[in-house]
């Protein structure tokens, strides 16, 4: 544990001048003023966010099927048809709960990232826990997406072990305020949750560029099991990345959201998520506190609400662009 880790252990004052956002500095300061209710059932649910995303064009990951009841579940075989992967996920799902990941078949078996093997009525098991609400917000009965795998570009596939990296973008009225990437582990089993040990990669805002990474909220500089270098890894189609996700903001009206990305080899950026109550481990992966981005676009955009989706990107590159770090510091969430 290094010296800056030490200064994290103090009061809520202390902290608050750091910038560091807590959960409940986010929730009473940027996700309750700005996030009205009665929208959080655009992103609180994947298929309905998909369904108002292709409305606007905006690229997702192709839907092989939807399990809504045990009648669905007989057309499984007909839903994968020759797709020997895909993803299977709680339309309700939060924090990657609840996430299955298949990559391949091979004698009739499904195979997940690891190795691991399941057969179609193990699937069907998996997707009968979802239906019951096992992964979903608030234990609700919940509905299985099934959809494409995206193969990520082999820039990412070479700091990502076994699982597609995803992009998160913490927004603020259209403004890009903080990005990380996202690296799976050994020990996240394909996932890119951090919770679970997945890698946490800050990301530039003006460049696309990583900066900085962090490991269990530790900064590292080189994959954990595959060995290689983290930082100076410049992320493609990043101009792409960003029209997308100020795209989001526009297509939910909610002012305070994150938005996953994921960028395929072929497909490009494609949108897989938009999250209402984004969270906080940001800050760690960027070594600085969102506090200080927060309130500038703040009050930009209650001052220029006409701004363009380009003026938003330009004004988030110009004042939020990375000033590094020393290697030893870090922000904790």
């Amino acid at each position: 544990m290094n010296r800056w880790w030490h200064r994290f252990f103090r009061t809520p004052r202390e902290l608050r001048e750091m910038g560091v956002v807590g959960i409940n500095m986010r929730n009473a300061r940027f996700v309750l003023p700005n996030n009205p209710r009665n929208l959080y059932e655009l992103v609180d649910n994947k298929i309905r966010t998909k369904e108002i995303a292709e409305e606007l064009e905006i690229a997702v990951p192709e839907t092989y099927g939807i399990v809504r009841n045990p009648y669905d579940m007989s057309n499984l075989d007909k839903m994968l048809g020759d797709h020997e992967s895909f993803v299977i996920k709680p339309a309700r799902g939060s924090g990657g709960k609840g996430v299955l990941v298949i990559t391949g078949k091979e004698d009739g078996l499904y195979l997940k990232p690891s190795g691991t093997s399941f057969t179609l009525d193990e699937i069907k098991h998996y997707i009968s826990n979802i239906l019951a609400g096992l992964f979903s917000l608030g234990g609700r009965r919940d509905v299985a997406l099934i959809e494409y795998r995206v193969t990520p570009s082999k820039i990412l596939t070479d700091i990502s072990f076994q699982g597609a990296p995803d992009i998160r973008l913490v927004m603020l009225h259209g403004y890009p305020v903080m990005i990380m990437l996202r690296a799976a582990t050994r020990e996240s089993d394909g996932r890119s949750n951090l919770h679970q040990g997945a890698l946490g990669v800050g990301v530039d805002i003006a460049t696309g560029t990583t900066i900085r990474a962090i490991h269990h909220g530790k900064p590292v500089t080189a994959h954990p099991d595959l060995k290689v270098p983290l930082i100076g890894i410049k992320l493609p189609e990043w101009e792409k990345i960003l029209d997308i996700a100020v795209t989001c903001h526009e297509m939910t009206g909610l002012g305070y959201l994150g938005v996953d990305i994921m960028i395929d080899e072929e497909k490009g950026p494609l949108m897989i998520e938009v999250n209402a109550r984004p969270g906080l481990a940001i800050q760690m992966a960027n070594g600085v506190g969102l506090l200080d981005r927060l309130e500038p676009a703040l009050e930009r955009s209650i001052r220029f609400k006409g701004d363009s989706r380009e003026e938003k990107i330009a004004f988030s590159k110009k004042n939020f662009a990375a000033k590094l770090a020393e290697p030893e510091a870090a922000v904790a969430s």
